[in-house]
């Protein structure tokens, strides 16, 4: 089958392009938010293809999965078909609603040619998508191995743009706890974040500004715990990977991570002072860490396994073309 996807969010599809189809992303010359091609930190296969516009134009596209309401017309625009009219389309709903929650509508709500896929039952079950066709397929991650040392006496959190996204990622939470905990923040634009340095076990906040993603999980394997802060979000794909790399997690417990996260693994605490001493717990005890991290491990690669991501995915596509 060939798809037709843009390359919206990185560590998602890298996920989902480990399947047995042709994958057609699309690529303009600044390779801005509707053509950034091939990933460039991630590492894909060869049957993704870059293609410009003007080649979309000539392509036998079997399905469209859309990730962003303008990407209807985009499509329609550069490939002369209309996704769920003239070419099969999914859409892939990565984020939580916004606005007037828990009211809130989606762009795609009331329409019947085009199912939308929510990432987590918690998505499914928040938005309002009215009489749409509506499915669920939970995270995959490509496993990057059993890599946790926890040498480092430090909590690693990852999240991109922090001072941007603000109370949603829980910005305010790290800047909170690093008063009384190390934490070493990586992602994009982090480095607004940082403190002074200090010492390995010494509170404060250190930033990590967009490492490639096998540095990135060389490096969090490399820390004590995993610290996931935010409290608006679908699911952080890092939350996953960090318990497949078997670490132990700190986790809000906010939208889908109470199930994401069983309580061997580590502590989900809607209080403040619940992280603090979930973290400050890991820091002191590393034999409790490693105990949990072995339990996130083992709860990660049974859940968000990419045999079962691909293979929900695989029906999914086979099922909407099928109905065309």
């Amino acid at each position: 089958m060939r798809v037709l996807l843009w390359h919206v969010h990185g560590s998602w599809t890298t996920a989902f392009v480990q399947g047995t189809h042709e994958y057609l992303v699309p690529v303009t010359p600044d390779r801005g938010e509707d053509g950034r091609g091939r990933a460039r930190t991630w590492d894909w296969p060869a049957s993704v293809r870059e293609v410009t516009p003007a080649q979309l134009d000539e392509e036998e596209v079997d399905i469209v999965v859309l990730q962003r309401p303008h990407e209807l017309a985009l499509a329609a625009r550069w490939l002369g078909r209309r996704p769920g009219v003239d070419v099969p389309a999914v859409f892939l709903e990565h984020n939580t609603p916004t606005g007037d929650v828990p009211c809130a509508r989606h762009p795609l709500a009331d329409q019947r040619a085009i199912p939308i896929v929510h990432v987590t039952g918690f998505n499914e079950l928040i938005w309002d998508c009215g009489s749409a066709r509506t499915a669920v397929v939970e995270h995959g991650v490509v496993d990057p191995g059993e890599r946790y040392t926890g040498e480092i006496p430090r909590a690693a959190v990852v999240v991109n743009e922090p001072l941007r996204r603000g109370r949603s990622v829980g910005t305010d939470l790290v800047q909170r706890l690093a008063h009384t905990q190390p934490l070493d923040v990586f992602g994009m634009a982090v480095e607004g974040l940082a403190t002074p340095r200090h010492g390995e076990d010494e509170p404060g906040i250190r930033g990590y500004d967009d490492l490639p993603q096998a540095r990135l999980h060389e490096e969090l394997a490399r820390r004590r715990v995993y610290l996931h802060t935010t409290r608006w979000t679908s699911l952080g794909l890092a939350l996953v990977e960090a318990m497949t790399l078997g670490m132990p997690v700190v986790a809000v417990a906010s939208t889908a991570a109470p199930l994401a996260v069983p309580p061997e693994a580590g502590v989900l605490t809607c209080r403040l002072d619940g992280l603090a001493d979930g973290v400050r717990h890991f820091l002191r005890d590393p034999e409790a860490a490693r105990f949990a991290g072995k339990a996130a491990r083992a709860h990660a690669l049974e859940h968000f396994g990419l045999t079962r991501f691909l293979r929900a995915w695989d029906h999914l596509l086979h099922d909407t073309t099928s109905r065309s």
